[in-house]
């Protein structure tokens, strides 16, 4: 052996035995680093508040973090899975949790977890899944979260989180799975989010996400599933995202989307399952290519403004689940014009049909009991479907709701409809039925709603109702059904929300058994030949709020008991035959707002407490023998007090006027082709008349192009006349309930208004049509800018884009109270319009707004705030969110409920915000939103892009600083209009000349300038 290899040998040797072996300097950072693990776990742990499942006794000192429980590590015993995901944990996120820098998958849904998300997630360079969905965190998404790099799924769905969604987001290159759907964010969609070319899920959906979309989503060619629906976008859809022929799910339901669909839309997308774009505002016709997406699992078009015909191809798509073209106005005629439930019949998994409130005629084909032996919810209400219903519906035995009401419908109802044991909402209301209500009803155990109103049914209530243990609403008004009212529908003690029985002709007493129904709110009995008396048992029914007995011939005394009833709100007893005396019990009945006691024979003393203080609530005219306390002589029935002479002469030219009312509204109903037997002569008199030909000529036959609005009553066309005047034609729906008296009020209350903030009516059309039917269409100025609603929606901008600045937004308002003011006081005869909105407020070619729609307006006798209306109807008026809080409670249309809507119109102007924003739950709404952020914070609730560069006084730029201070102000009238209390609301009067002060201080310069 060579002398020197063996001493490098050795030396070699010497040197590994002198110096410590590796692994100890492994194990040294190895250690040092799971430490650094177990204590961020440690405090994360620390910030637990709840722990159900005790999963987390584990995480303690005495074993090492990779042995706790839902906690995993790499082969360098570092932490790399956290996996907490179901566990009800409740506590806040610890900041702490930073320091896994080896963390590369973290699962927290479907906890309790509260506060933010802490910045330092971004320090998770190694990231790759973030799941936190199904919690309760709030707090922005933090930018720093762009800085995981390697992250490919980001699920924050199911919180409460809130702000902007941050640009940083679209640095995010691996990211394949984005879910932040159903939440509070706001703003708009960063075109960023385009970059992320790996996508496959974005979900954007429920949120307050508004603008427009960015045609940047379009580069997203791996997408599968596009949700952004339940938002408040704007616009159309960018024509590149039809494109992107890998998507599965194309979701923009309820937004405020319009424009057209791409009839080759199904050639583009072949892969598609889900097609949402229910709840918008688009037109044109349905995309006939959308049907050879044979494997498409649901279709939802609903609430749109589509015309034409649904195209054929439906019987191909077999694995249909869903089908809802409801609410657009889609046609069909003749006898086949629902062939579309036979195409259908090949869908062996539908569980969900959808077609109503449509134009769509024709008889319903045998086939329906062909359909899926899935389907569960099926609604045909609304169209125009003749004929019987046929016995096969019976087949249909998993169904949960039938809705066919409101349609032509006549014949029998088929007791084979008793087979469908798992029907839980049955609506036929609204057609021409006749025979009797099958006995074989009873079978339907489930039943939680029954609607056979406005019919032509006959015979008695059926005994077999006591099955219906479970309903919660029965509405067999409007029929003719006939007999005695039989005790089982009274003991139906599930019964809580409506008993409607009313406009029949049962006869005999009332059941001993009403008193059984003690969770039911509304009873109405009216319009009857119920006699004999009221039991004494209604006492027992302490949930009631409304009860109408009126127009039959019950006898003997009011019972004493009804004082029993504390919630009772509305009581209508009128036209009897009662007598005996007021029962003082009902002047403690602190909730009563309306009562009806007139047409009577009741006796002596009115009390004099409660209700009875308030005269314009009460009606006792036509009971002579009654007096007003200490002035009524007991002797003498003919000496009555002042103030019931008040209450009679009143109520005479009430019954005058109604009779006015009717005899008009009677010969419009039966008016004939010559003209000269309308009842809208009066009114012709003062315009020039147009005809039906004409009308249809200037709409070119009301074609959907020049649709530009849908009410409660009617539909509204653009139409240039033969004088060439550009108007807006209000043609009413005569199969629509209220229409007739729509049109009587709007006439009676423009009949004499002139006011430069009215809406102008040019000219009325009451004729025939092509088909003999009755027409009849109203002619208004047309209003060349749209309605307030489209301008705070974003639907309507300036040439430059902009919206509506604040000097606008306030001229907008004085214009408004201006008519309003007009209206209430110094108009011929006093109007209370009663759905005052944004979308019944208008803006001509020079932005001046004028208030529309009269549909719902009531004339009142008598100017003195509260004075009776011109009829006793006391129905809930208005549009949802902005009827005053008094109606509800039976309260009769007055200048104070006008102004409470006029107040929310405001705060809805300023803030953008609906008043019916799915935002504002559990008892919130919009005055209560604004009011707890006034004054001090107002800025953080108007609309952020109010304050733009205004012009005042001589050309000088209005400061952001005033445009502010005039906003809390503007803020501050309508909280005063908004008030809950009526009594509390400043009058329309005072609104308008403090909103006139606000501008005058606007536009006028500051001290410092006028030198």
């Amino acid at each position: 052996m060579d002398v020197s290899l063996g001493l490098s040998v050795s030396t070699l040797a010497l040197v590994l035995l002198m110096r410590p072996p590796f692994p100890s300097i492994f194990v040294e950072s190895s250690s040092l680093s799971n430490i650094t693990d177990q204590e961020a776990l440690l405090s994360f742990k620390t910030l637990i508040t709840s722990d159900p499942s005790d999963v987390l006794s584990s995480w303690n000192d005495s074993t090492t973090v990779c042995q706790w429980s839902r906690v995993l590590c790499n082969n360098k015993r570092r932490v790399s899975t956290l996996d907490l995901k179901g566990l009800g944990l409740s506590g806040s996120i610890s900041p702490h949790i930073g320091n896994l820098s080896a963390l590369q998958f973290l699962y927290l849904q479907d906890n309790h977890f509260t506060g933010d998300l802490p910045d330092q997630l971004g320090n998770l360079a190694r990231l790759q899944i973030l799941n936190a969905s199904s919690n309760l965190i709030g707090g922005a998404i933090p930018p720093n979260i762009s800085k995981c790099s390697n992250l490919n799924t980001l699920d924050l769905a199911l919180n409460t989180i809130y702000g902007k969604i941050p640009t940083d987001l679209g640095l995010l290159s691996e990211l394949r799975v984005l879910k932040l759907g159903q939440n509070l964010l706001t703003g708009n969609i960063p075109p960023s989010i385009g970059n992320l070319s790996s996508l496959t899920t974005l979900n954007l959906g429920t949120n307050n996400l508004s603008g427009p979309i960015p045609s940047d989503l379009g580069r997203l060619q791996n997408l599968q599933e596009l949700q952004i629906s339940v938002n408040k976008l704007t616009g159309t859809v960018p024509p590149v995202l039809y494109n992107i022929s890998s998507l599965e799910t194309f979701a923009f339901a309820s937004n405020e989307l319009h424009g057209e669909f791409p009839s080759d839309l199904g050639f583009r997308l072949p892969k598609l399952l889900v097609f949402h774009f229910c709840f918008n505002k688009f037109t044109g016709q349905y995309p006939p290519s959308l049907h050879n997406i044979t494997k498409i699992q649901s279709i939802r078009m609903s609430h749109n403004f589509l015309v034409g015909s649904v195209p054929p191809g439906l019987g191909t798509l077999h694995d249909l689940i869903m089908y809802n073209i409801g609410f657009n106005f889609f046609v069909s005629s003749g006898s086949s014009g629902l062939d579309l439930i036979t195409s259908l019949t090949n869908s062996s998994k539908l569980a969900y049909l959808a077609i109503d409130e449509n134009h769509l005629e024709g008889v319903i084909p045998d086939s329906v009991g062909n359909l899926s032996t899935s389907l569960s919810k099926l609604y045909m209400g609304g169209n125009r479907i003749y004929g019987s219903i046929p016995a096969s519906i019976g087949k249909l035995t998993k169904l949960t709701l039938l809705n066919m009401s409101h349609n032509l419908i006549s014949g029998e109802i088929p007791a084979e409809i008793g087979r469908l044991k798992e029907l839980r909402i049955l609506g036929l209301a609204g057609n021409k039925l006749l025979g009797e209500i099958p006995a074989a009803f009873g079978n339907l155990s489930m039943l939680i709603h029954l609607e056979l109103y406005g019919n032509e049914l006959e015979g008695t209530i059926p005994a077999t109702f006591s099955e219906f243990q479970k309903l919660l609403s029965l509405d067999l008004s409007t029929n003719r059904l006939n007999g005695s009212i039989p005790r089982e529908p009274f003991t139906l003690t599930s019964l809580n929300s409506l008993m409607n029985l009313s406009n029949n002709f049962l006869t005999g007493p009332l059941p001993d058994d009403i008193g059984g129904l003690e969770n039911l709110i509304a009873l109405d009995l009216s319009n009857n030949l119920l006699s004999g008396k009221i039991s004494d048992s209604i006492g027992n029914c302490r949930s009631m709020e409304v009860l109408s007995m009126s127009d039959n011939s019950f006898t003997g005394l009011i019972p004493n008991t009804i004082g029993n009833l504390k919630g009772l709100q509305s009581l209508d007893l009128s036209s009897n035959k009662l007598s005996g005396s007021i029962p003082e019990s009902m002047g403690k009945l602190r909730s009563l707002q309306f009562l009806n006691l007139s047409l009577n024979n009741l006796e002596g003393e009115i009390p004099n407490e409660g209700i009875f203080l308030n005269l314009s609530a009460v009606h006792l005219e036509g009971n002579p023998k009654l007096c007003m306390s200490s002035l009524c002589p007991h002797s003498s029935s003919r000496n009555i007090s002042k103030a019931l002479l008040v209450i009679l002469v009143a109520s005479a030219a009430f019954v005058l006027f109604l009779l006015v009312v009717l005899y008009w509204v009677f010969f419009i109903r039966k008016k004939q082709i010559d003209a000269k037997v309308t009842t809208a002569d009066s009114i012709k008199a003062q315009h020039r008349v147009v005809s039906y030909e004409e009308l249809h000529r200037a709409t070119e036959n009301f074609d959907p192009r020049y649709l530009i609005g849908t009410g409660s009553f009617g539909s509204v066309y653009k139409g240039v006349l033969r004088d060439g005047m550009t108007a807006a034609i209000k043609v009413l729906n005569l199969a629509t309930s209220g229409a007739w008296k729509s049109f009587v009020a709007e006439c009676e209350a423009l009949r004499n208004a002139r006011h430069r903030n009215l809406v102008k009516l040019v000219t009325l059309c009451s004729s025939l049509d092509f088909g003999n039917n009755d027409f009849l269409a109203l002619v208004y100025e047309f209003m060349g800018n749209g309605s307030l609603e489209d301008w705070i929606r974003g639907r309507r901008r300036h040439e430059g884009g902009g919206g509506l600045s604040v000097i606008e937004r306030l001229t907008v308002a004085i214009d408004v109270a201006s008519a309003m003011d007009y209206l209430h006081n110094d108009c011929e005869a006093q109007v209370v319009h009663c759905d005052l909105k944004p979308s019944n407020v208008l803006l001509d070619e020079e932005m001046t707004a004028k208030v529309g729609d009269f549909g719902l307006a009531k004339l009142l006798l008598d100017k003195p705030e509260g004075q009776d209306s011109t009829t006793s109807t006391n129905r809930l008026r208005g549009s949802i969110g902005y009827i005053p809080p008094e109606y509800g409670f039976g309260g009769k249309p007055s200048t104070k409920g006008d102004v409470y809507s006029f107040g929310v119109l405001l705060l809805e102007l300023l803030t953008a915000k609906s008043p019916t924003d799915e935002g504002f739950e559990g008892g919130l709404n919009l005055e209560k939103w604004v009011r707890a952020a006034f004054p001090s914070h107002t800025m953080e609730v108007t609309d952020a892009n109010l304050i733009v560069n205004v012009i005042g006084y001589e050309g000088r730029q209005i400061s952001p600083e005033k445009q502010a201070e005039c906003l809390v102000s503007m803020v501050g009238v309508g909280l005063s209009c908004a008030i809950e209390s009526a009594e509390a609301r400043i009058t329309i009067r005072d609104a308008f000349h403090q909103l006139k002060g606000i501008k005058k201080t606007l536009l006028k310069p500051h001290a410092a300038t006028r030198a």
